[in-house]
């Protein structure tokens, strides 16, 4: 008796732990794999919400067709390697000259973007900055767009959110990263050696014969808050312009470095910039009598600025200077 009752006892204890083994392998397969269905989203469907300047913008990652009016961005995202799918392609800068390729869709100027063309290319993103600004609820009306401007009075700190902002859209974040660093260390030794000594710079532009001056928290002021040389005028007016000046007056700051950028270069077919500013007057400064006329490239320092390309090459400018 108890042999059947022991037989008995081990047969029931089976058929519990088979029933429980059973249930719980379903349970845990069919769960699982629903948990990881659920999490393990594509890449292409996250989204940054992205603040900037002119609003608050929703943008998937790994955009495809993108468009960007903004010089440099454009060149930041040949360095990272992002390929985009429209271009003003009028005033491109030399360097940038391959995006006049028939495969890159010419979207208008700078300042006269055509919407058309664009609505028509269905853009995932569109990138402007502060020539299109007033345009941005157009731009907007046609799919995700966002302000990538440099903030002139920040300009190092600025550049350096924008391409970080880039590398995460883009799935770039250690590229970018990279070339950051790099960037950051030549200004940092530019800086070291322009503000030993004290001497001071004056930047001036050129076009249609006129000259105007740019001092600190300027469009060109990175030569004085982020490279160091020491303004030969504290009291520039800040415009989008500059501050209209003469060759007495350069004369007069007789500043050691003399920086120039030359619009007509770039934009219009004026004379020479070397031509105007090399007269009587600016031979009497100690920028001219020590050969420290810098001639800056109006592409680096007009056209683009704020990208991984431009501002690397801007250092390199700056440096001549002090070399």
């Amino acid at each position: 008796m108890k042999k059947v009752s022991w037989m008995l006892m081990m047969l029931l204890l089976a058929v519990m732990v088979a029933a429980c083994g059973s249930n719980g392998s379903g349970g845990a397969n069919s769960g699982g794999d629903a948990k990881n269905a659920n999490t393990a989203a594509p890449k292409d469907n996250e989204e940054l919400t992205v603040k900037h300047k002119l609003g608050e913008t929703k943008v998937k990652k790994n955009p495809k067709k993108v468009v960007v009016f903004d010089f440099g961005t454009l060149d930041s995202l040949d360095k990272l390697g992002v390929e985009v799918a429209g271009v003003p392609s009028k005033n491109l800068p030399s360097y940038l000259s391959k995006y006049k390729d028939a495969k890159y869709a010419n979207v208008g100027g700078l300042m006269e973007p055509d919407f058309e063309k664009i609505n028509q290319l269905k853009p995932d993103l569109i990138i402007i900055s502060a020539r299109q600004s007033t345009k941005y609820e157009e731009f907007k009306a046609i799919a995700p767009t966002i302000f990538m401007g440099v903030d002139e009075k920040n300009y190092m700190k600025s550049f350096e959110d924008n391409v970080k902002l880039l590398g995460q859209i883009f799935g770039k974040e250690a590229a970018a990263e990279k070339e950051l660093a790099a960037i950051s260390d030549s200004v940092k030794k530019l800086k070291e050696k322009a503000s030993a000594g004290g001497k001071t710079a004056l930047i001036i532009l050129t076009t249609g014969g006129k000259t105007s001056a740019y001092g600190q928290g300027s469009r060109f002021g990175i030569i004085h808050d982020e490279f160091g040389f020491a303004p030969a005028d504290k009291d520039i007016k800040v415009e989008t312009h500059g501050q209209s000046v003469t060759f007495e007056y350069v004369a007069q700051k007789d500043p050691d470095y003399l920086f120039v950028v030359d619009r007509d270069a770039v934009v219009g077919n004026g004379t020479p910039a070397k031509q105007i500013v090399e007269n009587e007057l600016t031979k009497k400064t100690k920028a001219y009598k020590n050969g420290k006329i810098i001639y800056l490239d109006s592409n680096y320092w007009y056209l683009s600025g704020g990208g991984l390309l431009s501002v690397a090459e801007m250092v390199k400018e700056a440096e001549k200077a002090v070399q």
